[in-house]
């Protein structure tokens, strides 16, 4: 698990080295981040977390539910909605979570297939 934690801060390195018209580096870094503080790897709390980074959470943690993963079948929509809904507030940010479930109720769908290699 501390290899697979290591990708926030790898990925924050790697965006580091260019320049952005935006905080991309630090949104990277932070993803993994939860409202509640428990997230990692700075253990950042509510609104210390760029709301960019937040959105990045939600659409993340959806994602990687609703894919296949070598370890477990995909979960279909309504089970990743579920994860996505029961973090509202504590893991992910409240506002954050309305609205991209609004998105998803647009029939917005990631494209096929989304399988981990």
């Amino acid at each position: 698990m501390a290899l697979i934690r290591r990708h926030s801060k790898i990925g924050w390195e790697i965006t580091s080295r260019f320049d952005w018209p935006w905080p991309v580096a630090e949104i990277v870094h932070q993803h993994h981040e939860r409202m509640d503080g428990t997230g990692y790897p700075l253990g950042l709390r509510g609104e210390e977390i760029l709301l960019e980074a937040r959105i990045v959470a939600v659409a993340d943690v959806y994602e990687a539910a609703s894919s296949r993963r070598p370890f477990r079948p995909a979960l279909d929509e309504a089970q990743a909605r579920q994860i996505v809904g029961e973090g509202s507030g504590t893991a992910f940010d409240a506002d954050v979570v309305d609205a991209f479930l609004r998105v998803l109720d647009t029939g917005f769908a990631f494209e096929e297939p989304r399988e981990w290699i």
